[in-house]
């Protein structure tokens, strides 16, 4: 009975699947999907950093920044010469890009002629080769009938690790692939290109770019396919590139647009970070290479390794008796016998066992029919291998772009090169699979290079020409915007003509200077309550202030004017505004109360007095009848005696340059000019009394009742002296968005001004606010990049219906876009809100649009500011001056830049004067309730 067991046992051996004790040999190698994201996520670290330029020296993946930073969007056009240098034979190519019109695409015509490289040349002197390759070059220039007195862009792909600090330099980091040249190491390969041009005579070509055919693949793909932003080659090398995000790269300056990075990506494990994943046959084929301990990952992946892996597995199971049934052959023993090209017949679908057969015979064995299953599997899972460690890395770059950009799904094609991906009958399939199972959310497809890197490398050099046409053009139309110094000094002496013209009494002047009988800015005694009234927009607000020892508590409500009110009759208007102080006083349990009020009216009047204004018209959409012409503060007392519920006392009318003055001069006591940079702009400022020609009459000339009342007034000579000093002063509200309302601007305003004002409710009005405010900056915005597409520009020349509509870029866009925090595909996000595809190049152009508009408008407010604060300091006789302004509006406090770029053009502007700028908190509510007061103090 135990013969009959031993017999069966033995047969059940002899009859074992042979790949069984293959798996069982090379279970190491077989990596399951929680070992490939591990792997992934480790290759993620080394990116991050390679990236750091704190950690980059010590990064086994180097991230070597290309200074590609576009991919082919179509446009491209132009005739190209092209090297390409990276194996044992090179290529010299003139390639023909046509530029795709309309429904026809862009087209890429190429002529090749492949020229070897002597073997001693590999290991010779650099300036032999590059003489060979130089020689070469005019050889074919002359073959093809190319004009050798016509200048010629040079593509140069080179497919070995460079430092690139801009396009056309690369320095050599170190060879590979058998080549051992002398004397390039570290220098650039470009200039040896040049240098050996020039040797050899008798051409004249420009080198413009230099990429490796990792790059080159992905530049290739991306002109057929514009989701291509990876290129991948697996061939006798591996390799890997993306587009990454500007600010991500330590390595370069800058952070606007995207830069494609060259991992190079062999070198992953080369710091120990694969150990544990290596096996005794990865040790050996790395002890016998020419570089032990570098490039790990290639080694574990690539072309040039892949058959000996293979070889080194089989006689190991030889020796052990595990196969040939213990025979090993010389062949067998001898490096190199087995090459990835074997690897790739043994896995054929229908003829991989016969290949295996002859292949093993061809090494002095006889394999028996199991051999060669176990030996076909030995293929398999060291191929395998190989496309599961490719598929992980691959993982790793799709995950980083799918979290730079914040999506939730990635849509991206991945351009592949290589023999490997060509050749081998089973990879491309395993590895697209396993890239879709590691990262379901990811929509990727593969691409072929038809045409390998040549091609690709003159489509960066295409690239690069239509960028720096691009970029040629943008400049001249961002020029206009861009101020001198002495340009911004005229700005300024204008506004300081205009300031000194508002304030005579004869002659006309563009900048109103109107007297807002505000003689002082609190000085900290002010105390008790006071109401303050806010309209000025489409709501109107109610706020109770009440000071008390140099602090001010705040109540309010907001009350929303509805449009009907607007645009109806003015006492319907003012009888909603009496009824919603009614609401604020009930609220506030004051009804019976007498309080004295501020009211701030932010429209256009007259003041002959504190407490009285004209409205001179309306804006901001109001459109109540019966209003302008008319004492807005007698409207407002009226609406109140007709509502007979309460009664107040209005101190003071304001407008909110004023008030906002006010409220900060309560903060510091140095405040002394007011700024609005929001919708509208404005200031207003303390002016000498003595300068203010329009109210020399009514303060300088008392009338006889005055006269009569002077000579019983028994007050001693210092208290009058403290009320003429009181009086020495006064709030003077410019207007001086009315600047060049007189042509004097007509020489920086350029034809997007010009538009934007033509299309205005007043054309020819209110100059300087069109340049400066947020109500006209994004429409100037909207006017610059409407040219630019049409130029063909932007949005690659497709004019939209939102891109014609008057005011759909909001001023408010200009501060998201410009916001230092916001990456390009939020730009991007934004603009699709709007209607406008654009591309990430497309995107910098339109920051850059921004960008320039809106540094004009802080600039030309600079310059005005600095007028404002010249003219007080020279008033006052100082040489240096110390003021503070106090400044309100969505402009100066949400754009990014604005704030800055005002401050250091006035310090500029201004030397003899440190000005600070102090944001309203209260904003002119607040202001007008301390007019009040300071107004019951002069007065009380």
């Amino acid at each position: 009975m135990f013969a009959v067991h031993l017999v069966s046992f033995l047969f059940t051996k002899l009859q074992e699947d042979p790949t069984k004790k293959v798996d069982r040999f090379l279970y190491a190698m077989r990596l399951h999907d929680d070992q490939l994201k591990d792997i992934s996520a480790r290759f993620q670290a080394e990116m991050k950093k390679g990236l750091s330029a704190e950690s980059n020296a010590a990064a086994a993946v180097k991230m070597l920044p290309t200074h590609v930073r576009s991919t082919p969007d179509g446009t491209e056009k132009g005739q190209f010469v092209a090297l390409d240098l990276g194996g044992s034979k090179f290529k010299v190519l003139q390639v023909k890009v046509r530029e795709g019109m309309g429904i026809r695409r862009g087209g890429v015509e190429m002529e090749e002629k492949i020229y070897p490289i002597p073997k001693e040349l590999l290991s010779g002197r650099g300036t032999e080769l590059f003489d060979h390759v130089s020689e070469s070059l005019k050889d074919f220039l002359h073959e093809k009938n190319i004009s050798l007195e016509k200048k010629h862009p040079l593509a140069f792909t080179f497919s070995f690790p460079c430092e690139h600090s801009k396009l056309d330099q690369g320095l050599l980091v170190n060879w590979s692939k058998n080549y051992r040249v002398r004397g390039l190491q570290g220098k650039d390969v470009v200039k040896t290109l040049r240098e050996a041009i020039d040797r050899t005579g008798g051409m004249n070509v420009e080198v413009l770019a230099m990429v490796n055919d990792t790059v080159a693949t992905m530049m290739t793909c991306g002109f057929d396919d514009q989701y291509c932003d990876v290129g991948l080659i697996i061939g006798t090398g591996t390799n890997a590139c993306y587009m990454e995000g500007l600010r991500n790269v330590d390595l370069v300056e800058g952070d606007e647009g995207r830069m494609c990075i060259n991992t190079e990506w062999g070198g992953f494990g080369d710091d120990g970070a694969l150990n544990d994943y290596i096996t005794e046959f990865d040790r050996e084929v790395d002890a016998a290479s020419n570089n032990p301990g570098k490039q790990i990952f290639e080694k574990m992946v690539s072309g040039m390794y892949l058959g000996e892996l293979v070889r080194l597995v089989v006689l190991k199971m030889a020796k052990r008796g595990k196969l040939f049934d213990g025979q090993v052959s010389d062949a067998l023993r001898t490096t190199g016998k087995i090459t990835t090209a074997h690897v790739a017949a043994m896995e054929q679908y229908k003829t991989g066992l016969n290949n295996t057969r002859d292949i093993l015979t061809e090494l002095d064995l006889n394999p028996s029919p199991d051999d060669c299953v176990a030996v076909q599997h030995i293929s398999t899972i060291v191929s395998f291998r190989s496309s599961n460690l490719v598929a992980a890395g691959l993982a790793a770059i799709l995950s980083r772009i799918k979290r730079n950009r914040n999506l939730r799904t990635l849509r991206i094609t991945v351009g592949v090169d290589g023999t490997v991906y060509k050749t081998h009958p089973q990879y491309p399939k395993r590895l697209h699979k396993v890239v879709r199972r590691l990262l379901p959310e990811c929509h990727v497809r593969f691409v072929l290079s038809d045409s390998g890197s040549s091609k690709g490398a003159a489509l960066v050099t295409a690239v690069a020409q239509r960028l720096a046409s691009l970029r040629q053009q943008v400049d001249e139309t961002l020029c206009p915007f861009k101020l001198s110094q002495e340009q911004l000094q005229l700005v300024k002496a204008r506004m300081r003509a205009g300031l000194e013209a508002g304030l005579k009494t004869k002659g006309s002047s563009a900048i109103k200077m109107l007297p807002s009988y505000v003689y002082r800015t609190p000085d900290g005694t002010e105390h008790g309550k006071y109401l303050a009234l806010d309209l000025g927009g489409t709501n109107f607000r109610a706020m109770m202030v009440n000071f008390k020892r140099q602090n001010a508590r705040l109540y309010h409500k907001i009350y929303t004017i509805p449009l009907e009110i607007m645009q109806g009759t003015g006492e319907e208007l003012f009888d909603h505004i009496a009824q919603c102080v009614s609401d604020f006083l009930d609220y506030m349990g004051m009804k019976n109360a007498h309080l004295p009020a501020g009211f701030t009216f932010s429209f256009p009047c007259e003041q002959t007095a504190i407490d009285t204004g004209t409205l001179v018209s309306w804006t901001k959409g109001y459109k109540a009848t019966d209003c302008e012409g008319h004492d807005v503060v007698s409207m407002l007392r009226e609406a109140i005696k007709r509502r007979n519920e309460f009664d107040l006392d209005i101190v003071a009318v304001v407008n909110d340059t004023v008030g906002t003055m006010m409220s900060c001069a309560y903060e510091d006591p140095q405040c002394e000019i007011g700024l609005i940079a929001g919708t509208g702009t404005n200031v207003c400022y303390m002016e000498e009394v003595k300068n203010i020609e329009k109210t020399k009459e009514l303060i300088g000339k008392p009338d006889k009742e005055e006269q009569e009342e002077d000579k019983q007034d028994d007050r001693t000579e210092r208290e009058k002296k403290e009320v003429d000093a009181e009086l020495s002063k006064m709030c003077i509200n410019t207007e001086w968005g009315g600047l060049g309302d007189d042509g004097s601007l007509d020489d920086i305003i350029t034809p997007y001004d010009m538009e934007v004002n033509q299309n205005s409710i007043n054309p020819g009005r209110q100059r300087f606010e069109k340049l400066t405010s947020g109500m006209y900056l994004g429409e100037i915005v909207r006017q610059v990049l409407l040219d630019l597409t049409r130029g063909g520009l932007l949005f690659r020349g497709h004019v939209t219906e939102t891109l014609k509509t008057p005011g759909i870029f909001e001023t408010k866009y200009l501060s998201q876009i410009e916001s230092d925090r916001l990456a390009l595909l939020q730009v991007r996000s934004i603009l699709q809100q709007l209607g406008l595809k654009g591309t990430c190049d497309d995107s910098i152009i339109v920051k850059e649009v921004c960008g320039a508009v809106s540094r004009r408008a802080a600039q030309l407010c600079g310059a005005g500011m600095a007028a404002v604060v010249d003219k007080i300091r020279e008033n006052r006789g100082l040489d240096h001056l110390n003021i503070t302004v106090g400044v309100d509006g969505a402009l100066y406090k949400l754009h990014p830049h604005f704030s800055r770029v005002l401050k250091d053009t006035t310090e500029v502007l201004a030397p003899q004067c440190n000005v600070t700028f102090l944001p309203s908190e209260e904003g002119s509510g607040k202001g007008a309730a301390l007019i009040s007061a300071v107004a019951r103090q002069m007065h009380g």
